[in-house]
C-alpha cells in the first residue's frame, strides 16, 4: 500500500476542470480525493457480491464498451461514476492524474501565491513564497489581486482563481499552461492599482511552518500531507525547546499522503495503533513506528477544513490520549477510495472503505468533536491548557 489520500473535498468530474486545492490558496496543485490506493495507478477488485467492486466492474466496462464504438471512455466513466452515486468518485484524464501525483510530491506549476477570498468577495494575496515569481516581482500579503489575464476576481470561488493562475485548460483536449508561459495580474496596494507580468514556473510546495511563541511554545502548522512533511514536523520538533509545549495546528489541512501523517503520528507516539479501515471489507490497520516523544505537552488545533488524513492523525493523538483536540468539529472525510485505470489511460477513482480511529470512531459524514470548543481565539486556548498540561522533563 502506498498510502496516497490525496487532499479530500468534493470533486468536478469533467475532464477540463481545475484540479482542487493542496492549499486553501494559489499555491495549490493538486487533485482532491482520500484514498490508500495500491503500488500503481490501476487497481483490479476481486469479483464478488462487495458493493465497491461492482461499480469498479460498471466503469471499466462502460469505458471499455465506449471505446469499441469509438466513443470517449473516459466520458463514459464520467457518467458511470456519477450514476454510481459515490461522493467521492471521479475521472481523471492521464494528464491530470499526473499533475495530482505531483502535487502529491509537493511539486506545482504556478506563480507562488497563496490567497484568500474576503466577506466582501475580494481576493487577497495571503502569502507570497520565497523565489517565486510573484517573489520576484515585489508582491506582497495584504495586496488585492484584481483580475487575471483581464478578467476580474472579485466574487470568484478561490477555487477558480486557482485555476486562472494556473492555467488550466477548460477544453476537453486542451493542454494546461506550462512553465514559461506568462499570465498577467491586476493587483492593488492602498491607493496604487498596477498590472504585473508573470511567467510560470515550476515551484515546490511547503507545507510545514513553525513559529516560537513567547512563552516558548512551538506552533507547527501543517497545510498539507505532500511528500516530505513528516521530516520537517521531526525537524520542527528537534529544533523546539525541551522544556516547551507544542500546537500542531492543523486548520484547513484537507488531507494528503497517508504515509505522511502516519509517520507524523509515529514523531508522538511509541508505536501502536494509528487507524483501522477496510478495503472491499477486508480489514486492514496503520501503526505508528515506536520511539516517538510521548512526554512533551501536545495540543492539536483543528477545524471544519480539517478532513481526511488530517482527521485520522487528530483521531490518533485523541484516542490514545496524546493530545487534547480544540477547535470545530472536523470536516467527516473518511472513505477510502482506489483507482482503476481505463483503456485510454485516464484513472477513475471510486470508494471501497471507510477509516476508523483508534477506538473505533467512524470519521465519514460525522467528524470528530474536539475535546475543547473554540473559535477564533483556539490559539490562545492551546497556550493556556499546555501551561496545565505539566513540564515535559
Amino acid at each position: 500500500m502506498s498510502g496516497r489520500d490525496p487532499f479530500c473535498q468534493p470533486r468536478r468530474r469533467r475532464r477540463g476542470a481545475a484540479l482542487a486545492l493542496v492549499f486553501t490558496g494559489v499555491l495549490a496543485a493538486g487533485a482532491v480525493t482520500g484514498s490508500f490506493p495500491e503500488p500503481g495507478p490501476a487497481h483490479r477488485p476481486a469479483a464478488g457480491p462487495a458493493g465497491p467492486a461492482t461499480r469498479h466492474e460498471a466503469v471499466q466496462r462502460a469505458a471499455a464498451e465506449a471505446m469499441a464504438d469509438g466513443k470517449s471512455p473516459m466520458e463514459a466513466a464520467e457518467r458511470a461514476v456519477s450514476r454510481s452515486g459515490d461522493r467521492w468518485g471521479a475521472v481523471y484524464s492521464e494528464g491530470e492524474y499526473e499533475e495530482f501525483q505531483e502535487a502529491l510530491d509537493g511539486r506545482y506549476t504556478g506563480v507562488g501565491l497563496s490567497a484568500r477570498r474576503e466577506p466582501d468577495g475580494r481576493i487577497e494575496v495571503t502569502g507570497v513564497q520565497p523565489g517565486s515569481p510573484a517573489s520576484s516581482a515585489g508582491i506582497r500579503a495584504g495586496d488585492r489581486l484584481r483580475s487575471v489575464d483581464g478578467s476580474e476576481v472579485d466574487g470568484r470561488p478561490v477555487t477558480e482563481v486557482v485555476s486562472m493562475l494556473r492555467g488550466d485548460a477548460p477544453a476537453a483536449h486542451a493542454q494546461d499552461a506550462a512553465a514559461g508561459t506568462t499570465v498577467r495580474l491586476g493587483l492593488q496596494r492602498g491607493t496604487r492599482a498596477w498590472t504585473e507580468s508573470l511567467h510560470r514556473a515550476r515551484l515546490s510546495t511547503r507545507s510545514v511552518t513553525a513559529r516560537r511563541l513567547p512563552g516558548g511554545v512551538t506552533v507547527v502548522r501543517i497545510a498539507a500531507f505532500t511528500k516530505g512533511s513528516a521530516d520537517a514536523v521531526r525537524e520542527a520538533l528537534r529544533a523546539a525547546p525541551a522544556d516547551g509545549g507544542t500546537i500542531l495546528d492543523l486548520r484547513g489541512n484537507s488531507g494528503g499522503l497517508v504515509t505522511e501523517a502516519v509517520d507524523t503520528a509515529s514523531g508522538f507516539l511509541d508505536g501502536g495503533l494509528v487507524a483501522t479501515y477496510d478495503v472491499d471489507g477486508v480489514q486492514r490497520a496503520l501503526h505508528a513506528r515506536t520511539g516517538g516523544d510521548t512526554a512533551r505537552p501536545l495540543v492539536v488545533l483543528v477545524d471544519g477544513g480539517t478532513m481526511s488524513a488530517a482527521e485520522l492523525l487528530t483521531g490518533a493523538l485523541q484516542d490514545r490520549g496524546r493530545a487534547v483536540v480544540i477547535g470545530s468539529r472536523t470536516f467527516g472525510k473518511g472513505s477510502v477510495q482506489m483507482p482503476t485505470e481505463l483503456p485510454d489511460g485516464s484513472v477513475a477513482e471510486l470508494t471501497v472503505g471507510h477509516y476508523r480511529t483508534p477506538s473505533g470512531h467512524a470519521v465519514d459524514g460525522r467528524g470528530i468533536t474536539p475535546d475543547l470548543e473554540a473559535g477564533p481565539e483556539a490559539l490562545g486556548r492551546a497556550e493556556t491548557v499546555l501551561t496545565g498540561l505539566g513540564d515535559p522533563s
